[in-house]
């Protein structure tokens, strides 16, 4: 511990820098995948706003179980739906994937398609059905 101390005391400009880097490099990764909402604000969203769930994951897990209501537009294929978005601009968009982690590229792709309001599903279906949420097979 002594010997950490001192390496800051001696070396506090490149500490600094690295901690810099740091910080940047976490606002970056955050502002990268876009606004996120939890299950249950998800849900209210769905009643109060009559925000649309956009599921990403590929059609055959989408038949074992998916949000009531939500679109199956896999991940691979987003690029064919995009054409589709403008019939839901004046409806909040929800991205959900499996685990949460994969639906940050379709946030960015709707966004950048013209989308005004869009945010993913933290913790994906996998958070979804942890928290005993409806699932419509």
């Amino acid at each position: 511990m002594d010997q950490l101390i001192e390496f800051i005391s001696n070396n506090y400009y490149l500490v600094g820098a690295w901690l810099v880097i740091f910080v940047g490099f976490m606002v970056n990764e955050k502002r990268r995948q876009g606004a996120s909402v939890t299950p249950q604000q998800a849900v209210m969203r769905m009643n109060r706003d009559n925000a649309l769930v956009i599921d990403v994951r590929e059609a055959k897990d989408y038949k074992t179980g998916h949000v009531a209501g939500a679109l199956n537009w896999p991940l691979a294929k987003l690029d064919s739906f995009l054409s589709e978005v403008p019939k839901y601009q004046a409806r909040p968009l929800l991205v959900v994937c499996k685990v949460g982690s994969t639906a940050s590229s379709a946030v960015k792709k709707l966004t950048d398609a013209g989308h005004p309001d869009v945010s993913r599903i933290s913790g994906g279906m996998m958070d979804w059905t942890a928290n005993s949420l409806p699932v419509k097979k």
